[in-house]
């Protein structure tokens, strides 16, 4: 059987045929300086409220349509949008909405599994696109995003919005890059953040009335629902996500790539962690360490899912050497002479410390990253964006390979552990504290053995493992038609 992507989908009409026979500067054509620019939301439960609430203030924006397979919340929308002064079309299907050609530019907050595929169909259909974080479900199609941007000539936006920390966050790592702390000796990067179990079933679970579950799966295979939540808890399972990696931490890798000026993916991975504290369906890891090996200093990622110690609502904090300070989400830039703390969910600032916990300089302040890809739309100039979609791939890329490795790895006693590991700056002190935070959640590493994962040789260039089939394997997926990431875009 033939692939139906978007673009036969659309042939099967007589509009889509006329549609496509226009060439893109046509097909959308992008307001100019005192026109409005005509928005669509895509996947409008969650962030893609938020989504609604960035665009719907700004000058010369107008929300014209949204898209959810959800019923109810496409309904709920539709009336937030009325209260905000923006009358919207409605659409169950994005392929529908994409068709659209009075639409300049689409905004998705779908699950993780659909961004890739919304970007690269929104770039066909000649619109621009500002696609939350991660911008892909895995590498391969994080790649076809991008390359879907350059040949179509679409200005896509990644949500990562610290980059639009300009005065704050790019000031600090300008000024770091300077050499002002010194050598850098290592990125450490942390999501710190509590992850209740999501229940355990014993079956399949009904289907949300209210949802076209086809369309909810997409590019993910349709299998029957085997947790108690279908929204959210999606992130959980890695047929649409990719843990907390992927949800609260690629904003923290995001920033610590920033910081070592990385522009590739990293040549050597590891991952090790598990899922502790509790036996419930997610698949995904709650504890785990990512170790990217970049030269001259590496990135070692954190997640931490439960809570300080047994019983308690507090989260862990990272301490700072020297200070008082400790934090549950940011990204500390370790130097010979001192240190740059980027802390936060969204950071809009930093602050660096000597050696001794002296404060030595402060940042803060951001642009609105709603407004910036609104801006780049207009001027048509990708260097306008502040998280333009080749960011957002490589970033998020990162993710994926931290879990490559964990998937592929095995059951291993801390000793097995820490000789693997030694050889690595600061990794195996880490795995130390790990081990102490999962002791004081009464869980105890050599009876509940961490997964230590596959040590993997990253081709930059290529993008591939090298040596490593098993890997390549999971740099890619198998799309379930008609909803098919191609390889030509």
């Amino acid at each position: 059987m033939k692939t139906l992507n978007r673009r036969r989908f659309l042939q099967a009409s007589a509009l889509g045929t006329a549609a496509l026979s226009l060439p893109a500067t046509v097909y959308s054509q992008v307001a100019g300086a005192n026109e409005s620019i005509r928005i669509g939301v895509i996947g409008v439960r969650g962030r893609g409220g938020d989504h609604i609430r960035g665009f719907a203030p700004l000058s010369g924006v107008r929300l014209v349509a949204l898209c959810d397979c959800d019923s109810t919340a496409l309904g709920s929308a539709a009336e937030k949008c009325k209260s905000l002064g923006h009358e919207v079309q409605t659409f169950a299907d994005l392929r529908k909405l994409l068709d659209e050609k009075a639409i300049d530019a689409v905004s998705t907050a779908t699950p993780n599994h659909w961004h890739s595929l919304v970007t690269v169909w929104g770039c066909q259909a000649g619109k621009d696109v500002y696609c939350e974080k991660p911008v892909s479900h895995n590498v391969w199609e994080g790649r076809k995003a991008v390359e879907a941007s350059r040949k179509h000539n679409r200005i896509v936006q990644t949500g990562t919005q610290s980059r639009s920390s300009r005065t704050g966050v790019a000031e600090a790592i300008a000024w770091l890059r300077q050499g002002n702390l010194g050598q850098l000796q290592l990125v450490r990067a942390m999501c710190y953040k509590r992850r209740e179990s999501i229940g355990k079933v014993d079956g399949p679970q009904p289907i949300p009335p209210d949802v076209d579950y086809d369309l909810w799966c997409g590019p993910a295979p349709k299998e029957p629902l085997m947790r108690k939540n279908l929204h959210y808890d999606w992130h959980w399972v890695w047929a649409t996500g990719n843990g907390d990696l992927g949800n609260q931490g690629i904003h923290q890798m995001d920033i610590a790539r920033w910081v070592l000026g990385a522009n590739e993916l990293s040549p050597r991975i590891w991952s090790l962690g598990g899922r502790f504290g509790y036996v419930d369906d997610g698949q995904t890891a709650n504890t785990q360490i990512v170790f990217h090996d970049y030269s001259p200093a590496p990135l070692i990622f954190e997640v931490r899912g439960l809570p300080e110690k047994k019983g308690s609502n507090a989260m862990d904090q990272y301490q700072f050497k020297g200070t008082p300070l400790g934090c549950p989400v940011g990204v500390v830039a370790q130097c010979e002479g001192g240190q740059l703390f980027v802390p936060g969910y969204a950071a809009t600032g930093a602050v660096a410390f000597d050696n001794d916990g002296k404060e030595i300089k402060k940042w803060s302040g951001a642009e609105d990253h709603f407004a910036n890809f609104i801006k780049a739309v207009r001027s048509r100039k990708r260097e306008d964006l502040n998280a333009d979609i080749l960011e957002g791939h490589l970033s998020s890329s990162l993710c994926h390979t931290g879990n490559i490795s964990y998937r592929l790895g095995a059951a291993s006693a801390p000793e097995a552990v820490l000789e693997r590991i030694r050889g690595d700056r600061d990794a195996a002190a880490t795995f130390e504290r790990m081990s102490a935070h999962l002791a004081a959640n009464d869980v105890q590493l050599d009876k509940t053995q961490a997964t230590l994962g596959a040590v993997l040789k990253m081709d930059g260039k290529s993008e591939r493992f090298i040596d490593n089939e098993a890997a390549n394997e999971l740099l890619t997926r198998k799309y379930r038609e008609p909803f098919v990431v191609p390889a030509e875009v």
